[in-house]
């Protein structure tokens, strides 16, 4: 168990024991962005899939020897290409859309961060002065009950008289 060079004898076990709460938090925080990163990652992949896809069945449309074609065959194909730009061009206004909308929460997100940075910064003020205080109180100037005191040694069992003290026998718990 590493020293914290606490001065209260107890202290390095607690701060031992936060510690270690605290890299299980981080754990389970890094588990999670993983988990966000590989989903977002798969959903990326598989977009891609259907673009390139799309876009090679557009490019064998467009290929195509439509000159030898007849009149009706070239006007069905008129008309597909018509639904190919209408789905495209819903494509990229929804895009487009997303995009400003992603832009407008991103803006948003840092006005958040830099609003909530006095606030985050006095915390850790408040932290600092707080271990300060902490690290150099004399605890000779400071009398606490023994009852609240963790290090009281009087009350162990084997430091316990064998009978219960007087005004207590004989009533049942």
């Amino acid at each position: 168990m590493p020293d914290f060079g606490n001065r209260e004898p107890g202290t390095a076990l607690l701060h031992y024991h936060r510690m270690r709460e605290g890299l299980a938090m981080k754990q389970v925080f890094d588990q999670l962005l993983r988990f966000l990163h590989e989903g977002i990652s798969a959903i990326f992949r598989f977009v891609e899939l259907i673009w390139s896809w799309s876009v090679d069945q557009i490019s064998r449309l467009m290929s195509v020897p439509w000159q030898q074609w007849p009149l009706w065959k070239q006007l069905l194909l008129v008309l597909i290409l018509v639904g190919v730009v209408w789905a495209l061009y819903r494509v990229g206004r929804e895009l487009l859309l997303a995009g400003a909308a992603i832009l407008a929460a991103f803006a948003d997100l840092l006005g958040v961060l830099v609003r909530t940075l006095p606030h985050v910064m006095l915390a850790g003020v408040i932290a600092l002065g707080g271990v300060w205080i902490i690290n150099h109180l004399d605890n000779s100037l400071v009398r606490m009950p023994s009852w609240l005191q963790a290090s009281d040694q009087t009350n162990l069992p084997e430091n316990r008289q064998s009978s219960p003290p007087s005004g207590q026998q004989g009533n049942p718990p």
